[in-house]
């Protein structure tokens, strides 16, 4: 049963919601002022405030910072018989989550009320399985290729930083996962993660969404609707795919990250919000702003700490580290013992490009598992595509130049290569290095030895 705080020096209006919320099966605590509100913080837990802005002993806003200091997450909701702009904005901008003129519309009121307890439900257990997911897996970006390096560098200088990140690279390369290493190390930390997809949706719904609306701003806006701007308040924003946001929306956007300001579709009030923007495309801005399909000024705007991630395909080094943790993820999540990985499989992910990145290794991954009978997994349940690539890798093409070439140069440093190679895929171990290239302990050694040498 979900509890209801009413604070209203009216005994009207405290029977009127004791009447209506008890009537829905929520229990209806009450009070009439600010010193009896004081005993119910005490002595009660609620799940949604509902308290008018006037009363004979105190304000709504006494009563508001008191909510936050004992339950910072509850939401709160302000009653005014005074529409008054000022009065709305200094209560939103301590914490209040809406509020509601009087003399208002009982549909409303239940609308209002419902879906902001509903909300908060959804934040609290979001923050839950955040919780969760961080004291798992930390959010780290499981790496250890030398591109990688200054990327991490960069992390740990701005997260502290309130300013603005845009990630550029593939699609699956972990851009999401960046964000929300930049989130989680930040003061930001305590307060809400929000990532939209902006090429998802489409153009009315990504404005409301964003925006939010007013009630009657358009056919089937029943009740006021917070949009996402300020849903994230006190914490991230991450705006994904931020290149497929139609012009429109990009004026848009701009005022808001200059203005700090949003403004609900069908108002005219300007609502603060205290938010970070981070964002994130797989195209290239640059070529976008030429062309004519995305704001130079918006490009400048959002560009202040850029980080371009590279394809899996650069940093060949991090396959084995990432296959292991996917594998135990998913032998975990489908209550298999662990299993292992040919190591044929292995050479076959090297010689692979991977199109699709992590994302298309961990669905690798993830399907081998579910296929696989035994605890060694073998090339045989590989997807048609990576079978391909590393059939067609054993046939490289040979070409000798017109001016003609040094053979044994040639394959010296072809030796080199793969020796330097297996010793990053094997974490330096050498026999585990030996075994991969197929040659026996002595002959690597005999081999490691003479590049050395020559080098």
């Amino acid at each position: 049963m979900k509890t209801l705080f009413v604070v209203d020096d009216e005994a009207s209006m405290r029977r009127f919601f004791e009447l209506t919320f008890e009537h829905l099966g929520y229990r209806v605590l009450t009070a009439e002022g600010v010193s009896e509100a004081k005993s119910v913080f005490e002595n009660n837990e609620y799940d949604l405030l509902l308290t008018d802005m006037k009363l004979e002993d105190g304000s709504g806003i006494e009563i508001l910072k008191m909510s936050k200091e004992e339950r910072p997450d509850v939401p709160v909701v302000i009653m005014t018989a005074f529409a008054s702009t000022e009065t709305a904005i200094e209560a939103m901008k301590l914490g209040a989550s809406d509020y509601l003129t009087k003399p208002f519309n009982v549909e409303e009121v239940k609308i209002v009320i419902q879906n902001h307890i509903r909300t908060s439900a959804i934040y609290q257990e979001n923050r839950k399985l955040k919780k969760q997911l961080k004291k798992e897996q930390n959010f780290t970006f499981i790496s250890k290729s030398e591109v990688m390096r200054p990327i991490m560098g960069i992390l740990d200088r701005v997260a502290s930083l309130d300013t603005t990140v845009l990630v550029t690279g593939e699609s699956g390369t972990g851009k999401e996962l960046i964000m929300r290493m930049i989130h989680n190390r930040s003061p930001r930390s305590g307060g809400p993660f929000i990532a939209i997809n902006c090429g998802a949706l489409p153009e009315t719904l990504l404005e409301s969404e964003l925006f939010g609306y007013e009630k009657g701003a358009f056919t089937g806006a029943d009740s006021r609707k917070m949009g996402l701007f300020e849903a994230a308040f006190g914490g991230t924003l991450f705006l994904d795919e931020i290149g497929e946001l139609p012009l429109h929306m990009q004026v848009k956007l701009l005022r808001v990250l200059q203005e700090r300001t949003v403004r609900r579709v069908g108002s005219k009030e300007e609502i603060p919000i205290d938010i970070r923007v981070v964002a994130a495309t797989n195209l290239n801005l640059k070529k976008e702003v030429e062309e004519g399909k995305f704001r130079e000024d918006l490009y400048y705007r959002i560009n202040v700490i850029p980080i371009e991630l590279p394809p899996l395909r650069k940093r060949i080094e991090d396959i084995p580290l990432l296959a292991r943790f996917f594998l135990k993820k998913y032998c975990q999540q489908f209550d298999e013992p662990i299993k292992e990985l040919d190591k044929n499989v292995m050479k076959s992910f090297y010689s692979y490009r991977w199109p699709g990145n992590i994302r298309e290794l961990e669905n690798t991954i993830e399907r081998l598992v579910a296929l696989s009978p035994g605890a060694i997994i073998s090339t045989e349940l590989l997807p048609d595509a990576i079978k391909r690539e590393a059939g067609s890798s054993t046939s490289q093409h040979v070409a000798i130049p017109d001016s003609g070439m040094d053979l044994e140069k040639h394959l010296d440093e072809l030796r080199h290569a793969y020796l330097d190679l297996s010793l990053k895929m094997s974490d330096g171990v050498q026999t585990k290095a030996a075994e991969l290239l197929g040659i026996s302990f002595r002959s690597f050694r005999y081999y490691l030895s003479k590049s050395k040498n020559k080098a």
